[in-house]
């Protein structure tokens, strides 16, 4: 049987939430007591002169290039969402040339994340297959009706699901600007909208491969 998507690209979308997690979890520990997870952002994690620029960096370029890398091989998705999520991935492998400084901001940064956040956001309602959001009938259905087979998109590439999942991606970006400006929280904000970001490729990809596996039927 083959697969809609190669293993590698289901391998780099498990890889990019792991090392986004695992990257601010060692850096914060490394980074001492004073760091505040919650109200300080990654992106001080990763600022030229901090303790841990040497972990959150690469960790930074690493998630980048497994976006990168699912974008090349997950041929099911339209090619804008692909360009989309690759687009993202390139921004955060830019955050190591444009880091954060190590006090203010800068405007070189705040439009690498911006962008990279953008791009992100969209890249799910992009990949949405149009004209392939059901399936008529059983395979014995169709065959007594003459009816030839229709490929049902796989459910990450639903328009509802996409619809959905940019929806609350532009949500937690107003929360993040909320987080950042009136309740000193911007740290807690930005983790959990990068983390559904980097979540979000994995849970297109294993749908693919769910919708491969299903739709292999004995003859």
């Amino acid at each position: 049987m083959r697969r809609s998507v190669p293993w590698w690209v289901l391998f780099s979308s498990v890889c990019a939430p792991v090392l986004l997690v695992a990257g601010w979890a060692i850096s914060a520990v490394l980074q001492g007591p004073e760091y505040d997870p919650a109200s300080r952002t990654i992106s001080t994690l990763a600022a030229r002169g901090a303790d841990a620029y040497w972990v959150m960096t690469p960790a930074l370029v690493a998630l980048g290039a497994c976006h990168v890398v699912t974008a090349c091989g997950l041929r099911s998705a339209a090619p804008p969402g692909r360009v989309a999520l690759a687009g993202g991935g390139v921004s955060a492998i830019l955050l190591a040339l444009f880091p954060a400084p190590s006090s203010g901001g800068s405007l070189d940064h705040g439009a690498v994340v911006a962008v990279g956040f953008l791009l992100l956001a969209v890249w799910p309602i992009l990949a949405v297959r149009r004209g392939a959001e059901g399936r008529v009938g059983s395979t014995s259905e169709r065959r007594q009706a003459a009816v030839p087979p229709v490929r049902t998109a796989p459910w990450g590439l639903r328009s509802g699901p996409s619809l959905m999942a940019t929806a609350l991606m532009w949500i937690g970006g107003g929360w993040f600007l909320m987080a950042l400006f009136v309740h000193d929280t911007a740290g807690a904000a930005e983790r959990v909208i990068t983390f559904a970001q980097s979540l979000w490729p994995l849970v297109v990809v294993v749908s693919c491969v769910r919708q491969t596996d299903g739709d292999e039927e004995p003859r």
